[in-house]
């Protein structure tokens, strides 16, 4: 019985996607790019803006100094609004960026016709990260690391006027296309936030005509302007009739997936291709689905509860699908899990035997199956793949083998369990899934003899407990702020204990040490030596148990051309382009 339902559910799917296929009515063959947004737009502020919902929106308005490289992975930074990379002098810690002229502002009635980009407007904007009242998300990424920016926060306090007149001293303008940034340490990772919104150039006018209330306005570079902003329902933007000189990558450049994709075909074209960008806000999952199958939006991130049935449609009816004007695409994100111990926990986190006895009993290819529809990617290292110094080869030194982890498990004086106090392993959420999984995970032990109590929380409530180190085994997990090794490790810095990022509680001086010297490293070769000394190390005393990188699953409209999804490129639409068919 059970397999007749199943045959009559993908039969049902299968038609469901062949009618999502149907000719695209002639009334949608614009140049206007129609995509949907899971939830309203919280701010078109860049100091402000830290989801993913408003960065769609924002970095298609606001611009920075340095972006990523559209085609290249591991990603690479490149210029932007800046002239060349930064010319970095003083071991490491003073920055000098030439900039581009004549890049022009969108019209604005807070400032003068053709405005155009000077040094001071990225100044402006570090002090707004700085100040007080605007409250910015960013203020984590300079706190401390600029010469007296701390000193001009506390100086400017809460006053809109000291804000103004209060300069920073390791920021200024030798002229109105060089910036000079100081910064109080070597910091390699600090380019990474010159390619955020954060810190995109703002208009001192701008700011003083607003009264420093960016939400719901844009005052950028960027290739489209906007047009319409009803946060809550839609976004209207448009293409900027005097967007700078910007081109489409050019061949040469990208990886082998932009090659074997035919996202060459526009190379060193001037950007952008659309007229504009239609944001739609579709806050239900079944919503975009139907928005996508009747031709309203052009691409959609599939649901979650759709995944199986793409997933288990045959190769004949893929190729059917892109026959009628729809691609696949599965594409990576910068998020990735692993299973984490609490290394001050006095059983657990203190016998490495019974931490290798649990890497060995959980079957995590069953376990990416099941909860990720084989969508997710088996890890196989602690760095993440979007990473320079990432190795594809690399192999972790444990694999689900149950006769090898009751071999542990005894080594561990626990002899088929006999001994050893339940385990409690504490869930992300209360949601079926968080449930499901954790029975999981108890299923998988208890055949090794390890007991498991399953401990329900609300996210809240896990987040409390992570940041008060009182877990004690659960499911872990990160998505990167920029592409470096440093982002990674040092969430099992000894200094980043708990109510820190590391919540495992790990401590390992020699790690701690090396940590130091790939901080302030520049040199690839020894940072990737570095690396592989930190990965050896976590290998060997196994806080993590490492599971899966996350990927998306996208379907878009055929006609839209060189659509490579991105979670960390948020800027990439001015690269897409409708063919005329």
């Amino acid at each position: 019985m059970r397999l007749i339902n199943k045959f009559i559910f993908l039969l049902a799917c299968y038609f469901v996607l062949l009618g999502c296929q149907k000719k695209i009515d002639p009334i949608t063959q614009t140049n206007i790019l129609r995509v949907p947004l899971t939830n309203e737009v919280s701010t078109l502020d860049p100091a402000e803006s830290y989801d993913t919902i408003s960065a769609f929106v924002v970095y298609q308005g606001y611009e920075t100094l340095y972006e990523y490289h559209y085609l290249k992975r591991p990603y690479e930074l490149r210029p932007l609004l800046a002239e060349d990379m930064p010319f970095v002098e003083e071991n490491g810690t003073k920055y000098t960026i030439k900039l581009k002229k004549d890049v022009f502002y969108h019209p604005d009635p807070s400032i003068t016709a053709n405005r155009t980009v000077k040094a001071i407007d990225f100044v402006n904007q570090i002090k707004r990260l700085a100040y007080k009242p605007t409250k910015s998300s960013g203020w984590w990424l300079i706190d401390n690391k600029i010469v007296g920016i701390n000193k001009f926060r506390d100086a400017a306090g809460e006053s809109f006027e000291k804000f103004i007149s209060t300069s920073i001293k390791g920021i200024q303008t030798p002229n109105d296309y060089t910036l000079v940034i100081k910064l109080t340490e070597p910091n390699p990772q600090f380019i990474f936030t010159l390619a955020m919104t954060f810190t995109a150039p703002i208009p001192l006018e701008s700011i003083i005509y607003y009264r420093n209330n960016l939400e719901n306005i844009i005052v950028g570079t960027g290739p489209y302007k906007l047009k319409k902003f009803d946060k809550a329902n839609s976004i209207e933007m448009v293409r900027f009739e005097k967007y700078h000189p910007c081109q489409y990558p050019i061949v040469g450049e990208g990886d082998r997936y932009s090659y074997d994709h035919g996202l060459m075909k526009d190379s060193g074209m001037q950007v952008p291709f659309l007229d504009g960008i239609n944001f739609i806000i579709e806050r239900e999952p079944t919503a975009r689905w139907q928005s996508f199958i009747n031709d309203t939006v052009d691409l959609i991130v599939v649901p979650n509860d759709s995944k199986n049935v793409i997933s288990q449609v045959d190769d004949g009816l893929k190729q059917n699908a892109n026959d009628k004007k729809t691609k696949v695409q599965i594409a990576p994100t910068m998020t990735y899990w692993w299973l984490a111990f609490n290394m001050n926990h006095q059983i657990i986190g203190k016998n490495l035997n019974l931490r290798m006895a649990i890497a060995h009993a959980i079957n995590i290819d069953e376990f990416i199956t099941i909860f990720t529809k084989s969508i997710g990617l088996r890890a196989n290292s602690i760095y993440h793949p979007g990473i320079p110094g990432y190795d594809p080869s690399h192999r972790l030194p444990y694999k689900y083998d149950l006769a090898l982890a009751k071999q542990y498990l005894e080594k561990a004086g626990y002899p088929n369990g006999k001994g050893l106090p339940p385990i409690n392993y504490d869930t992300r959420g209360q949601s079926s899934t968080n449930l499901e999984q954790a029975n999981y995970i108890k299923d998988q032990l208890s055949k090794i003899g390890i007991n498991i109590n399953i401990v329900l929380n609300s996210f809240p409530e896990f987040l409390e407990k992570s940041k008060s180190g009182k877990l004690e085994f659960w499911e872990g997990g990160w998505t990167l702020d920029y592409p470096d090794a440093e982002n990674i490790l040092q969430l099992l810095v000894t200094k980043n204990k708990s109510p820190g990022p590391n919540a495992t509680m790990y401590s390992n001086k020699k790690f701690d040490e090396l940590f130091e010297k790939l901080k302030y490293s520049i040199d690839e070769i020894d940072k990737r030596a570095l690396m592989t000394k930190m990965e050896q190390m976590v290998e060997q005393d196994v806080p993590w148990i490492m599971q899966h990188y996350t990927r998306s699953y996208l379907l878009h409209n055929a006609r839209l051309q060189n659509f490579r999804f991105s979670e960390i490129i948020y800027n990439s639409m001015k690269y897409y382009k409708f063919s005329a068919e």
